[in-house]
């Protein structure tokens, strides 16, 4: 296994990784960021984005992210294809194995690996995801403005898609697979307050309908066996996120879900030199704007940490 040296690694791309390889950079970090499975992150699967400022007239996630990784390499950046596969904070510097075969020794450690949406795995729902199927009302909603569309989902982040959602468009279906709901009796009280929504209980999905846009939605009554076809031009997955931080278990706090934790006010992890953000460590708000931001923070947070722990080095020589 080859082995190297490096100042600040960056796992993982996204709008929090490329804004952490950018100020790192610019701080003379010289930054070597591994884009993982997925370059770009989630917004390369986001047709149009309206609501990232400095875009009047709107951009594709590609593109957005294309931008991201462009200016990430203006300032010397060395981006790379290949995905952390195992890591080793027990000691200082950490190690991170990329691919199985190479070993990264680094001074600092910037987690930006992101979280996946949980998808239901039916008939045309990887086909038409960006042409009517999102699993992010927020970023989506706009674009259904005045149509009827549905929600999946029992908790809260489903109630909260379907308030959210109708305030935009004519109808709302929100798919129940229970005759319960999950979410908190504040969230449930609100859905009864809206009028145009309309909860249907004991409902899964079958399958959906278009062929370069989303035209129907076929779902079924798991009691009765009753199917019906919806016609709505919008379906929102809203089952929940996975964060991909696995290879982070054992080494750097989380919650039950696995969301990295960190410092209040601040990106540091439990280990020291290790710094996280965008959506491995944001479960409330998983937003492009937000995610940059926190990788601003996290660059900050290592230049930091890198100009003390210099200091300390050149104390201990001088002593000795």
């Amino acid at each position: 296994m080859t082995s190297e040296k490096v100042n600040c690694l960056i796992i993982g791309s996204g709008p929090a990784g490329y804004t952490a390889a950018i100020y790192a950079s610019r701080a003379g970090l010289n930054p070597v960021l591994y884009q993982g499975a997925q370059p770009g992150g989630q917004l390369t699967i986001t047709t149009e984005v309206d609501n990232f400022p400095g875009y009047p007239d709107g951009v594709t996630g590609p593109e957005m992210m294309m931008q991201f990784e462009s200016q990430a390499r203006r300032f010397g950046t060395d981006i790379r294809y290949g995905m952390a596969t195992e890591v080793d904070f027990t000691s200082y510097p950490h190690k991170v194995i990329i691919d199985g075969k190479k070993e990264i020794i680094a001074d600092s450690v910037i987690v930006s690996t992101g979280a996946s949406a949980k998808w239901l795995g039916i008939e045309g729902e990887e086909r038409l995801n960006g042409h009517g199927v999102s699993a992010c009302a927020v970023c989506d909603g706009f674009f259904f403005r005045g149509q009827d569309v549905v929600v999946v989902g029992a908790g809260d982040t489903a109630a909260e898609e379907a308030s959210y959602l109708a305030k935009l468009c004519r109808k709302v279906y929100l798919l129940v697979r229970r005759d319960e709901m999950r979410a908190s009796k504040i969230m449930q009280k609100r859905l009864e307050t809206l009028p145009n929504i309309e909860i249907l209980w004991n409902t899964e999905t079958v399958k959906l309908n278009g062929e370069h846009g989303l035209e129907s939605v076929e779902v079924k009554n798991n009691k009765t066996g009753e199917q019906t076809v919806l016609d709505v031009t919008g379906f929102f997955v809203a089952i929940g996120h996975k964060p991909n931080t696995d290879i982070f278990k054992g080494y750097l706090h989380m919650d039950e879900t696995g969301y990295i934790q960190t410092i209040k006010g601040s990106s540091c992890t439990n280990i020291k030199g290790v710094f996280a953000c965008g959506d491995a460590q944001d479960n409330v708000y998983r937003q492009a704007v937000t995610a940059a931001g926190t990788g601003c923070m996290a660059a900050l947070d290592a230049e930091r940490f890198l100009m003390e722990h210099e200091v300390e080095v050149i104390m201990e020589e001088s002593a000795s």
